[in-house]
């Protein structure tokens, strides 16, 4: 398993993994878009087979922001979505921000535990903010900066 950049010839099993991922999934668009704007955005790829994905920025300017991080059903528990946290991570890192931030449903268990295995914490929840009206729990991760 490789991690990789993004290339634009990824962009359809991007959105293909996005979908299968997220009740609510962004569109195409958004994905070219964001890639576009020069967002970090990186592909797990297996034999070949871009298998996950990770999408991150700068939201401001010590803090560092997970946008989207999905892996496909069918190649879950093999490390993947591990490997393209740990890579965003240690990019953000070198960018001397002094936090990364993602927001989770509150409903969404397995991925609350999934991150806290990499030492995220909680910081808020925000009622309602997805648009099924469903609380997010907003999760940090202090970095050394």
């Amino acid at each position: 398993m490789i991690i990789r950049k993004f290339t634009p010839d990824d962009l359809k099993r991007v959105h293909e993994i996005e979908s299968m991922s997220f009740d609510q999934s962004y569109g195409i668009d958004v994905f070219q878009g964001l890639y576009e704007m020069g967002v970090g955005f990186l592909v797990a790829e297996l034999d070949g087979y871009v298998i996950g994905y990770v999408i991150f920025w700068i939201k401001y300017e010590n803090q560092g922001h997970i946008i989207s991080i999905a892996v496909d059903r069918d190649y879950r528990r093999l490390g993947a979505g591990s490997k393209l946290l740990v890579k965003a991570i240690a990019i953000l890192s070198l960018l001397k921000l002094d936090v990364v931030y993602l927001e989770v449903r509150k409903s969404n268990t397995e991925a609350l535990e999934f991150y806290k295995q990499f030492n995220f914490k909680q910081d808020r929840v925000v009622p309602g903010y997805y648009e099924t009206g469903e609380d997010a729990v907003v999760l940090y991760l202090r970095l050394d900066g």
